[in-house]
C-alpha cells in the first residue's frame, strides 16, 4: 500500500470519527481493510450512546471482525484508526490477530487534546511498547503528519 492510500483510508477514519461525535459519542473512528486495501468494516466509538466502557472504535471493530473472519485472514488485514490505539484496543487487536495497525495521530497528541478529562483518561503509552511485550510481530504504521491536524480537529471543543 502506498502512503497516499494509507492517507485516504485515514481520512475516511476521520469522517467516521466526525460521525461518532455527531451521534453523541467520543470522536474516534476506525476501519478494517483486507490486504488489497478494500474496506471490510467501519466502526465509530459507541461507549457513550451504548453506555459501554469498552466501546472504543478499535475494540468494537476487532471484536466484530473476529466474529466474521478467521484469525488467518485477519493476520493479512489492516486496522486504520484516527488515534494510536490505547492499551485496551491494542490488546484486543493483538488477541484478534489483526496483522497491521495504521494510525493518524499519536496517543501523546491525544493526551494533549483530552488533558485530564475523566471521560477519557488517556494513556501516554505507545502501541509499540505494548506490542513489544507480546509474541506477535504486528506491524505499526504511523503517525501521519499529513492528516494529524485533521484528526485532532474533530476533537476541538469536545473535551472542555
Amino acid at each position: 500500500m502506498t502512503k497516499n492510500q494509507h492517507i485516504a483510508l485515514l481520512n475516511r477514519c476521520i469522517e467516521i470519527s466526525q460521525n461518532a461525535r455527531e451521534h453523541g459519542n467520543t470522536p474516534f473512528g476506525a476501519l478494517l481493510t483486507d490486504k488489497e486495501g478494500n474496506i471490510l468494516l467501519e466502526q465509530e466509538n459507541i461507549e457513550v450512546t451504548e453506555n459501554i466502557c469498552t466501546g472504543h472504535a478499535e475494540t468494537t471493530l476487532a471484536a466484530r471482525a473476529s466474529q466474521k473472519y478467521s484469525k488467518e485472514f485477519l493476520w493479512e488485514c489492516k486496522l486504520y484508526t484516527t488515534a494510536e490505539p490505547c492499551a485496551m484496543c491494542t490488546g484486543t487487536i493483538y488477541w484478534g490477530n489483526i496483522g497491521t495497525i495504521v494510525y493518524a495521530m499519536t496517543e501523546k497528541r491525544l493526551l494533549q487534546l483530552t488533558g485530564d478529562n475523566e471521560q477519557n483518561p488517556t494513556f501516554d503509552l505507545p502501541t509499540t511498547e505494548i506490542l513489544n511485550r507480546g509474541q506477535k510481530d504486528i506491524q505499526v504504521i504511523g503517525p501521519f503528519p499529513e492528516v494529524e491536524q485533521a484528526a485532532a480537529d474533530v476533537h476541538q471543543g469536545y473535551w472542555n
